[in-house]
């Protein structure tokens, strides 16, 4: 099921002129403030009626402003999570949760009240009060109260950014779940890098009401050309690999096709496909396999661009294996190193260099 988007609006000051497909999956608008991402959302949602557009779930179309169809909110078979929960404060959970099927059309598959409420973990809940709630708990209600109307999409408008960092770490491994397990779009406004790396399938780059870049999320954290837009200190990339063995000294093994990788423990089972965010400057180069040193992760890799910024800074792209992968270094390095494309050289990540936060599921 797809989500298409067309959409022009001018308001005084800012023009609105974007067009993206949105896939199965998670697809995050991703930009500075004012770059429009929430109201490319209010538009999808039906609260904006724009200039001109289209917006289509699959066969679906909520908005075609050249047919003249707009189709009001509560028939758009969408639901939405605010920054704030806006749960109904006279309603016990179960009540706000239940609240959401009055929405869903007769005859729509409905999700399993017991199963979402275990995914959640919000059992202890139901007969309690959003008031009597911590900001976490009415977030995972809020999550649970869009998934049960049976929607054919699911909007997400920065939930994350009123949590502060414990309750976002319980908030993310549920969204991951609904992610992998929803199998319909979801369109998630934030702009916090981490959390693309973290949630994000598909990646939209806004710029000034614009579409700058869009892609898969793996390719264009990879991009040395996108890194100033999405922003140097934060740039870094994403490896795929699989928990093999729990080590009895507290680290991980992870099988990675270029090589074995060792993190400090992380909590899944054998077997799980992780996705690991590497921040570009915590990975280092060397020509020649390095010897006696601390750093446990030493991966061969091949120079595939060579990207030196207006400052003493150059990104490095590499292919580990099948991903691709950012370093940062200085100019003087990048020159010392005399680095080419093509070039065999060896990756070296220490294994705490990776924080837990940059580690889910693939």
């Amino acid at each position: 099921m797809m989500l298409s988007v067309a959409l022009h609006h001018r308001f005084a000051g800012f023009t609105l002129d974007v067009r993206f497909d949105a896939p199965p999956g998670l697809t995050v608008l991703f930009g500075r403030s004012g770059a429009g991402k929430s109201t490319v959302v209010q538009a999808v949602a039906g609260l904006l009626r724009p200039d001109q557009g289209r917006v289509a779930v699959a066969d679906m179309v909520l908005t075609d402003t050249a047919r003249g169809v707009f189709l009001p909110p509560h028939r758009r078979r969408l639901g939405y999570v605010f920054q704030d929960s806006r749960l109904f404060p006279h309603l016990t959970v179960r009540q706000n949760l239940l609240y959401g099927r009055w929405f869903a059309p007769r005859g729509a598959p409905a999700a399993d009240f017991d199963r979402t409420v275990a995914l959640l973990g919000i059992g202890p809940l139901l007969d309690r009060r959003p008031g009597a709630l911590s900001g976490g708990e009415r977030q995972r209600v809020a999550l649970g109260r869009a998934f049960l109307a049976a929607p054919n999409l699911l909007l997400m408008d920065e939930p994350l950014a009123a949590l502060d960092e414990e309750r976002k770490a319980e908030i993310m491994p549920l969204i991951e779940r609904l992610r992998d397990e929803a199998r319909v779009p979801i369109l998630y406004v934030s702009h916090s890098l981490p959390e693309v790396a973290r949630l994000a399938t598909t990646l939209i780059l806004l710029d000034e009401g614009r579409v700058a870049r869009q892609g898969p999320v793996a390719a264009l954290l990879s991009d040395p050309a996108a890194a100033a837009a999405l922003g140097l200190r934060e740039a870094g990339s994403l490896l795929t690999a699989r928990l093999a063995a729990q080590d009895a000294d507290g680290l991980s093994r992870l099988d990675h096709p270029a090589g074995p990788i060792w993190l400090p423990r992380v909590e899944a089972a054998p077997g799980t496909p992780l996705r690991l965010r590497l921040m570009a400057q915590d990975v280092m180069l060397a020509l020649t396999r390095p010897e006696g040193i601390s750093a446990l992760n030493v991966l061969p890799a091949t120079v595939r661009d060579v990207h030196a910024g207006q400052g003493p800074g150059t990104l490095v792209q590499l292919a580990i294996g099948p991903d691709l992968v950012l370093a940062r270094i200085t100019r003087r390095s990048a020159e010392a190193l005399s680095l080419t494309p093509g070039q065999q050289i060896f990756a070296v990540l220490k294994a705490v260099s990776v924080a837990p936060g940059n580690i889910g599921p693939a």
